[in-house]
């Protein structure tokens, strides 16, 4: 059978007509051949969310947002999903919008409920939230810091207004004579700088035997700190305290009375009698030697005995015969 040109015209327009359909489809993202589900939600603000823009599921984009409406009794916004996955999506599933990142705006991630193992249906309305994005969450930061450069820049102002009105043509004059003092002061310091460094050279011999004698001495005070340290310093120590305790108690019995030198120092009547004895002692010795021959004589010829007289000067009280 011959295939009339009416025929074939009308084949061509017709596939014409369905090629144009099926490619103002694909740019606008929606594909005639493929089997796509609709979902939607609700959300009071969709604030930087736009149609087209992706839908995810753990980061794989599994759709796209397909339309936005605004919904005239709540004033709320309903945002239709068409999704494109064999993945079984829960009823109790979410829709998070969240921002990726700085660039390419907001997009929807499909937070699944693997408890629950009803699916969801064509046509079903998710639960909505939004997630604070890199954006507002630098906003919210850089906010307090704004106020806070506001203010010092205010602060700033103000200061540089009274510097300018301090700063008047006497105060100029005053700082430029204040500049010119301090820089010479900055070049007399210079200067004796440079003194200083000529006298370290000149003495660099003396310098250096000055510091070879310190390390001389820090040499020896280190071996004496190690004869030191060698040295059983916590024994003598405990033996001091030993000596030192025995002393004590000596010196408490001295001060109780107790021994001959407590009575001594705290017994008048032991002190009297000492003195006493001390006393007839002394006599004695001196009667022996004024007149040795009463306690010694010695007579080959049987001479009598000369009776004994008392010296005249004697200080001491005469001792009777």
């Amino acid at each position: 059978m011959k295939i009339t040109r009416e025929i074939k015209t009308a084949i061509l327009v017709i596939a014409s007509i369905l090629l144009f359909i099926w490619g103002y489809s694909f740019l606008k993202g929606r594909d005639l051949f493929t089997d796509y589900k609709t979902y939607f939600v609700e959300y009071r603000s969709v604030e930087g969310l736009a149609k087209s823009a992706p839908v995810t599921l753990n980061g794989l984009v599994i759709g796209k947002v397909n339309n936005i409406t605004l919904n005239e009794n709540n004033g709320s916004l309903l945002v239709e999903l068409q999704l494109k996955t064999d993945f079984p999506i829960s009823k109790s599933s979410k829709a998070i919008i969240y921002e990726p990142g700085f660039i390419g705006g907001k997009q929807i991630a499909i937070l699944p409920n693997f408890k629950d193992k009803v699916l969801a249906v064509d046509g079903q309305t998710f639960e909505g939230s939004v997630k604070i994005g890199l954006t507002e969450k630098v906003g919210d930061q850089l906010a307090p810091l704004q106020d806070k450069f506001e203010k010092i820049m205010l602060h700033t102002d103000k200061l540089i207004t009274g510097v300018n009105n301090v700063l008047d043509k006497q105060g100029q004059e005053d700082l430029k004579v204040s500049l010119s003092e301090l820089s010479k002061t900055i070049a007399q310091f210079h200067k004796a700088s440079l003194s200083v460094n000529t006298l370290l050279d000149e003495n660099k011999i003396q310098i250096k035997g000055v510091v070879s004698n310190f390390n001389k001495i820090s040499n020896d005070f280190s071996k004496i700190s190690d004869s030191l340290s060698k040295a059983n310093l916590g024994q003598t120590a405990r033996n001091l305290n030993k000596t030192l305790a025995k002393v004590d108690v000596i010196m408490s019995d001295l001060q109780s009375g107790k021994g001959s030198m407590g009575k001594l120092l705290n017994d008048e009547a032991f002190y009297q009698n000492l003195k006493s004895t001390t006393k007839e002692l002394e006599l004695l010795l001196q009667d022996i030697r004024l007149s040795p021959t009463r306690y010694v004589n010695i007579s080959l010829f049987g001479k009598k005995n000369k009776p004994y007289v008392a010296p005249k000067n004697d200080s001491i009280v005469k001792i009777k015969n």
